[in-house]
């Protein structure tokens, strides 16, 4: 059956002190999440585990974001990550490490025939 994109949410998450990239991202992706009260997958008749989401985070390091810490954030569905440089790294003024920001962009997809 041919994937269909259904809905795409964005977000934004912080570290402001502790430079935590997967803690950022955790952040970006709850904004997105928790912005909405969609209840999609009952709209088309589908169990909430048939969701296939693509989610894709900008951060600055790319690396140092834990994806298996990411995946714990989603009840259900398949999540499958990108993470990307991007987001920002914000200097703080008295010198110290700087605050992350993080974007998500999260994109829910279900397995579905069109209909005319």
């Amino acid at each position: 059956m041919p994937r269909h994109r259904l809905l795409t949410e964005f977000g934004m998450g912080t570290s402001l002190r502790r430079q935590d990239y997967t803690e950022a991202a955790t952040r970006a992706i709850k904004d997105a999440l928790w912005h909405n009260s969609i209840n999609l997958a009952e709209l088309f008749g589908f169990p909430k585990e048939a969701m296939l989401i693509d989610v894709e985070i900008g951060v600055q390091h790319p690396e140092s974001v834990d994806i298996s810490v990411l995946g714990k954030v989603f009840p259900y569905g398949t999540p499958v990550f990108r993470i990307v440089k991007g987001g920002l790294d914000v200097p703080r003024a008295d010198g110290g490490k700087p605050t992350v920001i993080a974007n998500a962009a999260i994109s829910v997809h279900f397995d579905m025939e069109r209909t005319q």
